[in-house]
């Protein structure tokens, strides 16, 4: 393993990505975008919500995703009659100890699925906001925090709305990332049944090795946060997140947390592309899964048939790009 406290140069982070890319992209029909963002959003210690319909492959990405990087992993079904305690834990009383122990919930991993979180109600999503925002556990007065890296990945499904609740802004701020998942390219999808005709995915999944260990992440992490911004390049960032807040297309605009969250994401994409200093495109590639979930679209530009991504193009062409 190398050593976490030496500088990692950018041609040996960019090597390490590009292994994690290979091994996903060989495995998920279709979706290499995914695996840049559920990468790019570990690097910068954020959440992500994946939206698409069922079938697609978010849970076996995040699994993949798990395997690669040698995290451990916990899923929770999110079911209307789901309680708080059912995901963070609850003392247990043992009577040989004549005390209550702590039964650590599924929220304990280093990867954490959450399957249609929409499907519990605001009680039940409550349980999440300490530990997305503070990476902790409180319960009955006593903090834990959790294993680092820790990460989120929620999904949800655009399309069936019957016996689902809407997500608080609250809680949608917490996710850096919102990534629509589409269905795979013909190409792609003739692959994948031609490659569970001698081995279903299931299968293989398990099987892997992973391809970086703790040192390395940390490395990357560390090499994240240290990526060169210039101050012309953090204008014109900021001027796009307070864009947002001034066209009338858009009635909730992204907040000070928005700037903060694309800078970060911002400074994943360098290191993703073997750099050490962000450009206007690691912006602009980062703009609408960081901004899309944290903006409100009025109800003329709906009325209108506006989706936030047309919506934020607009704006990313509006904005003027430093030279």
């Amino acid at each position: 393993m190398e050593n976490p406290e030496k500088q990692l140069n950018p041609e040996q982070a960019s090597e390490w990505i590009n292994a994690i890319r290979t091994v996903f992209n060989a495995h998920i029909a279709g979706q290499p975008e995914v695996a840049d963002l559920l990468t790019a959003a570990l690097l910068a210690e954020g959440h992500v919500l994946i939206e698409g319909v069922p079938g697609l492959g978010k849970t076996w990405a995040v699994r993949l995703l798990s395997r690669c990087l040698d995290l451990s992993f916990s899923r929770i079904q999110f079911t209307p009659d789901l309680m708080p305690s059912d995901i963070v834990g609850t003392p247990v009383f043992v009577s040989a100890e004549k005390a209550f122990e702590f039964r650590p919930g599924p929220v304990f991993a280093q990867l954490v699925l959450i399957d249609e979180v929409n499907r519990a109600p605001a009680k039940t999503q409550s349980a999440l906001f300490e530990v997305m925002e503070e990476k902790q556990v409180t319960v009955d007065g006593v903090t834990r925090p959790m294993a680092r890296p820790f990460m989120v990945i929620a999904t949800q499904n655009p399309v069936d709305h019957e016996g689902t609740y809407r997500l608080p802004e609250a809680e949608l701020d917490r996710f850096l990332f919102n990534i629509l998942i589409s269905y795979p390219p013909l190409e792609e999808e003739t692959r994948l049944l031609l490659e569970t005709l001698s081995e279903p995915v299931t299968d293989r999944i398990p099987k892997l090795k992973p391809v970086i260990g703790k040192d390395q992440l940390i490395a990357l992490k560390a090499m994240t946060q240290q990526v060169h911004a210039s101050e012309e390049l953090i204008g014109y960032l900021v001027r796009l997140v307070r864009l947002t807040r001034e066209t009338k297309d858009i009635f909730l605009g992204g907040s000070p947390r928005a700037a903060l969250a694309l800078l970060s994401a911002a400074r994943a994409s360098a290191v993703m592309n073997g750099r050490d200093f962000i450009t206007p495109d690691d912006i602009k590639s980062m703009a609408l899964p960081v901004l899309r979930h944290r903006i409100l679209l009025t109800a003329e530009a709906e009325l209108e048939g506006k989706t936030p991504d047309q919506v934020l193009k607009n704006l990313l062409h509006q904005t003027e790009v430093p030279r």
